[in-house]
């Protein structure tokens, strides 16, 4: 069974008012993996969609919800996949991809015929995927970290030692709006995007995972001067509109999956805030 849920989009004026419930129940997606099922979260901010997809003992297909008003799931549109479970195999059209633990898989416009299954019912593929509205067909493309461009940032002194793999991304294969990538934190550091930033030329969304048991991240959202938190766990995304800040600080180290979408393809394009402005 597939799940596919619709969210508006919000303004700072409205956000400012939320209560801690009413900003869950906006920004954060807890159920991104369930078994056999592919979950769906459509953001009306750059129209873009966040979500999983669980193959355990069936091969499931990529859906056509009735939201969208196409003919197929990419008729209008690309997708980013990337694996955090066990060995998964996609099936796109008529060829197939085996993607390892943390590799990624690009899908350009106008592909039918979407499949996924695990090689492995015992060790299950775990699929985060994103999309964005597309107007150009690009190659399918399987991305490794070795495919990667890879950027080391932060120091242990100010806890924010992380690796940025950039995979799906347009220095390293063209896309239309689509950016994804995945940064790893070094134990004993805990904060990500730090010194924090906005881009008013595109949204973001987060995927927090690799959180030990026991352990959480707290999500910090909002204007710079109108700051806002949400408590995280394990497998779960948090959506990010364009004016708001995108940082989180954990209480341990843990890796998490960026995505982003926009009129914008320059992955330098942000606005900084000074830390000791931030309120």
């Amino acid at each position: 069974m597939n799940k596919f849920e619709s969210r508006y989009a919000q303004s700072p004026k409205e956000v400012k008012q939320m209560d801690t419930a009413a900003l869950r129940e906006n920004f954060l997606i807890e159920a991104i993996f369930e078994p056999n099922c592919i979950n769906l979260t459509l953001s009306h901010f750059d129209r873009y969609i966040v979500g999983g997809a669980m193959p355990v003992d069936e091969k499931i297909e990529l859906p056509n919800p009735d939201a969208l008003k196409a003919n197929f799931f990419l008729e209008r549109r690309e997708i980013g996949i990337i694996n955090v479970g066990g060995k998964a195999i996609i099936t796109v059209g008529d060829e197939k991809f085996e993607l390892d633990f943390k590799e990624a898989l690009y899908i350009g416009k106008g592909v039918q015929g979407v499949s996924f299954e695990s090689a492995d019912k015992t060790q299950p593929a775990k699929l985060y995927i994103n999309s964005a509205p597309a107007h150009h067909s690009y190659p399918t493309k399987k991305v490794s970290k070795v495919d990667a461009e890879i950027v080391e940032l932060g120091t242990p002194e100010t806890a924010n030692h992380r690796v940025i793999n950039k995979l799906l991304v347009n220095s390293v294969l063209p896309t239309c709006q689509l950016q994804m990538g995945m940064t790893e934190l070094k134990s004993g550091s805990v904060w990500n995007t730090m010194p924090a930033h906005t881009h008013d030329r595109r949204m973001e969304a987060y995927f927090y995972f690799e959180v030990p048991q026991g352990q959480s991240v707290c999500h910090f959202m909002g204007q710079p001067q109108e700051t806002r938190h949400i408590w995280m766990q394990n497998d779960q995304a948090v959506i990010s509109p364009n004016w708001s800040i995108h940082s989180g600080v954990g209480t341990s180290n843990y890796t998490f999956i960026w995505g982003m979408a926009g009129e914008n393809l320059d992955y330098g394009d942000m606005d900084h805030c000074a830390i000791t402005e931030l309120k």
